[in-house]
């Protein structure tokens, strides 16, 4: 019993406590409940205030924007008023202009037509006085052919010749006016380039001929060049292309060709042939065979070192190699290498004197004779040949000009060509460079003077100087003295056009009168 009483007792205190912990839990939450509720009216009190403060600062806000929005376009507003305002004003005044122009040009244009009318009316006049004219001329040439009984044409031939007469007379006088001047400006100067390129140059130059003389140990060796039956002999020309003279001549046979590699390499093989002694066909077919090989080498190794000492480079090897091959080529004696060699000097130190190009001037003095390398082989002028050579291996333009015009076969385009053609006078020209035979000396004298002498009133005419001048005298009654210095310049185009010279020839045209009386 005690027992259930005790569950009995415990069982109420546990639903006691239940109901005392539910109630103060009660009382606890409503009382939290009652706070947050305070605390939540008062939080969207403050929210509610924070809200109406907001709304004012925005109003306020937005107010603020409005005027300054409002002031804002009040300015523009009247900025542009007044832009407006200025404008109608600009277009008043331009409309104004245009109105005072349009009066103007109205003013204008009854001018014109006034004067259109005035011009109508004066051309009218002049045509009928022109018209007027015309027949008065008319009736006066009728009379003039009366008086001086001669028609028209006759008079207008007449007047042509006078004219013609007086017209030549001028230009002869202008052209020898002109000729002064430049001579007077100009001839100091180019004299003072000249000679300071020619002073500048040094060259050696050689005389080459067409024979080759090889000097032997002794005269037995005469006998061994000659072989048994002359087989040595015949298979040495035959080798070589070269005749091979063995005359009295103590210890030295000539050799004579007119290719001078071929007689160079002829001379090379039979010094090797003397030095050597074994002397038969044989022997003188590898000899000779040996010597043109070494003859290219020397060929090219000449070319190379030319233009070494000209100081010229990239040139064609193949045209390094006909360089190399005017070693052993003359003109009138002179050694072309030797003479193109000079003419590059001339040229580059003229073209620094004239603030040009001296290696393109050198170039092209140095290339305008290799035609010459060729032209036994080839038809044609060395010039043409030169021109052609130099083109196939793309040499420049202006080397190419200079190569076919520096004896004016063609004309010349740059200033480079007349250097090339001066040079190669002057080369030519200097006294020794060139040596002339006796019977091409006088022919050359004697055409001179047969082209002198074809003019109309020459009298005589005296090649002097070497050929360096012609004095011409003439018939005074039918040269007088401005057709003297007429013919004078027609000769001298003449000879430019027709011979071959070296350097120039001066033309003197003498006319004189002479009155002749006996006393009896």
């Amino acid at each position: 019993m005690t027992n259930i009483m005790i569950v009995g007792i415990v069982i109420g205190a546990a639903v006691l406590s239940f109901f005392l912990g539910w109630f103060v839990s009660r009382k606890i939450a409503e009382a939290k409940i009652g706070r947050a509720e305070e605390l939540a009216r008062k939080i969207v009190r403050e929210a509610e205030k924070e809200a109406e403060i907001k709304k004012k600062e925005a109003i306020l806000e937005a107010k603020d924007e409005w005027y300054k929005t409002k002031v804002n376009f009040e300015r523009e507003s009247q900025n542009r008023k007044i832009e407006i305002q200025r404008l109608e004003k600009v277009l008043s005044d331009r409309e104004a202009n245009l109105d005072r122009k349009v009066d103007i040009l109205n003013r204008k244009e009854r001018d014109i037509q006034n004067k259109e009318k005035i011009l109508y009316a004066r051309d009218k006049a002049l045509r009928l006085k022109d018209e007027e004219l015309k027949r008065l001329i008319a009736d006066q040439n009728k009379q003039l052919e009366k008086i001086a009984q001669m028609t028209t044409d006759e008079a207008k031939k007449l007047l042509m010749e006078n004219l013609e007469n007086q017209a030549r007379q001028e230009a002869t006088q202008l052209i020898k006016e002109i000729k002064e001047q430049a001579e007077q400006t100009a001839e100091k100067e180019a004299k003072n380039i000249i000679i300071s390129a020619i002073q500048r140059c040094a060259a050696d130059h050689t005389v080459e001929s067409t024979v080759s003389v090889v000097n032997l140990p002794n005269e037995e060796m005469k006998g061994r060049i000659i072989g048994r039956e002359g087989r040595n002999i015949r298979s040495f020309e035959t080798a070589t292309g070269i005749d091979v003279i063995v005359d009295d001549t103590p210890e030295a046979v000539i050799l004579s060709g007119y290719d001078p590699i071929r007689r160079e390499v002829a001379r090379m093989a039979l010094e090797k042939l003397t030095m050597d002694g074994r002397i038969h066909p044989a022997r003188i077919e590898e000899v000779v065979a040996k010597c043109e090989k070494e003859m290219e080498v020397i060929i090219r190794e000449t070319g190379e070192q030319t233009c070494f000492d000209v100081g010229i480079h990239g040139i064609h090897p193949e045209l390094v190699k006909l360089l190399g091959k005017l070693q052993f080529r003359t003109s009138y004696g002179q050694n072309v290498l030797q003479h193109s060699k000079e003419v590059a000097y001339l040229c580059g130190l003229m073209a620094a004197e004239l603030s040009l190009d001296a290696n393109l001037a050198k170039r092209a003095g140095l290339l305008h004779d290799i035609g010459k390398a060729v032209d036994r082989e080839t038809e044609g002028t060395h010039s043409q040949i030169g021109y052609s050579v130099a083109q196939k291996y793309g040499e420049n333009p202006i080397v190419l000009n200079a190569i076919a015009a520096h004896h004016e076969d063609v004309i010349q385009e740059s200033v480079y060509s007349v250097l090339v053609q001066a040079a190669d006078a002057i080369s030519g020209a200097r006294p020794g460079a060139r040596r002339e035979t006796l019977e091409g000396y006088i022919k050359r004298l004697e055409k001179l003077e047969e082209l002198a002498d074809s003019f109309k009133g020459v009298a005589k005419s005296y090649a002097i100087q070497a050929g360096r001048e012609i004095r011409i005298i003439v018939e005074h009654e039918h040269i007088d003295d401005k057709k003297a210095e007429e013919l004078a310049i027609e000769i001298a185009k003449k000879i430019e056009a027709e011979l071959e010279y070296p350097g120039q020839i001066k033309v003197t045209v003498i006319r004189e009168t002479r009155a002749v009386e006996y006393a009896k």
